[in-house]
């Protein structure tokens, strides 16, 4: 098969999303697929990849880390009718996925996207969210998953919310898989060079956070936390990964709560060399309110690390069982919930991680998404008519065969 992913963000852009997409791109490879990636320029991107194809694009005004096309979609349009893609899988819903669904209406082939982002715990980043309210998101996606053959969601959270737009397009959870063999156990000098990097003691409870430092990962319950958690367990200490936008503001909230000896910032680590922290550390720790799924629960998951998350439907399900992790409910049960899981240190159970771990495997990803392209051809055949006759906005004639 050939396949053409139409996206705005993809590597060297550092995110849930771009890992998500060469992860399936790796896997549909390996099971024989020709995957074709058409994406954004990058002043950091090499100047030549194999099967991707990069269109003029700058940064975008309220996330400057993102990009956004000005040129070329007419130039990539002919490529992928070059190619004579078998099937479009886009993965925004905004101008590369415009373009993804335009060359599938006009190549006559299935499209079916990926709900990466729950947009509405975004809307701030937008005028500070005087713009933009939670009526228009569910607009746009309803208008622009009209005509799909399938929507693939990675969590059970966003099919619901799906749904309460009203869009009834097939739908799937398939969650990003990982490569779970990347987080194998290291070298012990490795694990013991991070905590010497950042100065922790052998003997002190580690907790780790890593993600995109910014306002809706709500680091920041954490730190409100972590006064409660010192008094019970006065060696423990939090490393945070990352960086971002909100990062001067938790440098700030860490001073004023006096926790400047128990904190430490270790800036954006790449991804290939993260497992040593996952198991340098004794929990990984979680108040995101914005996760679709989460890979870093998944990664802490695979490094045999102990999570301690805010739940959803997701992760509920995720750590159903409390040898893997725990989850809680409200911000202000975050302490407790930590300091009483902490006490009861439990052993992991080896056959439910080794479960666990084929669930969120990059390979069961990939075989999932094979399938529900088999899926989505049938449906594409079913309603072959209804596509043709789409005459939604995302649906113009800008493309001629």
């Amino acid at each position: 098969m050939k396949i053409g992913f139409f996206t705005d963000t993809y590597f060297p852009q550092v995110s849930g999303v771009s890992t998500s997409i060469r992860t399936l791109k790796q896997e549909l490879e390996k099971l024989g697929h020709d995957v074709y990636i058409f994406t954004t320029t990058d002043p950091d991107a090499k100047e030549v990849e194999p099967r991707i194809i990069r269109m003029p694009s700058i940064p975008f005004i309220s996330f400057k880390d993102r990009r956004v096309v000005i040129r070329g979609m007419l130039y990539a349009y002919h490529i992928a009718k070059e190619i004579d893609l078998d099937i479009v899988h886009t993965h925004t819903e905004f101008g590369v996925g415009i373009l993804g669904k335009q060359t599938a209406k006009a190549l006559n082939v299935p499209v079916v996207h990926t709900y990466h982002t729950m947009y509405e715990d975004y809307l701030h980043y937008i005028a500070k969210g005087k713009v933009l309210k939670p009526v228009h998101v569910k607009q746009l996606s309803k208008l622009y998953t009209n005509h799909m053959s399938g929507i693939i969601c990675p969590s059970q959270r966003v099919v619901s919310k799906l749904q309460e737009y009203g869009i009834e397009r097939p739908m799937s959870v398939i969650p990003t898989g990982i490569n779970v063999s990347q987080f194998k156990p290291v070298e012990e000098e490795l694990i013991k060079n991070v905590r010497q990097t950042y100065q922790i003691d052998d003997e002190a409870c580690l907790l780790l956070s890593v993600s995109r430092i910014s306002y809706e990962k709500n680091i920041q319950t954490v730190l409100n936390g972590m006064p409660d958690v010192v008094r019970e367990i006065p060696n423990v200490q939090l490393l945070i990964v990352g960086d971002g936008p909100f990062k001067a503001k938790l440098e700030k909230q860490v001073e004023e709560l006096g926790l400047l000896d128990y904190v430490t910032f270790a800036g954006e680590i790449p991804n290939k060399d993260i497992a040593p922290f996952y198991q340098a550390a004794d929990y990984f720790v979680s108040a995101s309110d914005s996760e679709t799924q989460g890979l870093t629960y998944t990664e802490a998951m695979a490094a045999k690390t102990k999570v301690v998350a805010k739940g959803n439907d997701y992760l509920d399900s995720l750590f159903d069982d409390e040898t893997l992790g725990i989850t809680y409910v409200e911000n202000e049960d975050f302490a407790q919930a930590l300091i009483e899981y902490v006490k009861k240190d439990l052993s992991t159970k080896k056959t439910i991680l080794e479960d666990k771990l084929y669930d969120i495997s990059s390979e069961a990803f990939g075989k999932r998404v094979e399938e529900f392209y088999q899926e989505a051809f049938a449906y594409f055949e079913e309603n072959h008519q209804d596509y043709e006759d789409d005459s939604s906005l995302y649906s113009l004639k800008l493309f001629k065969k």
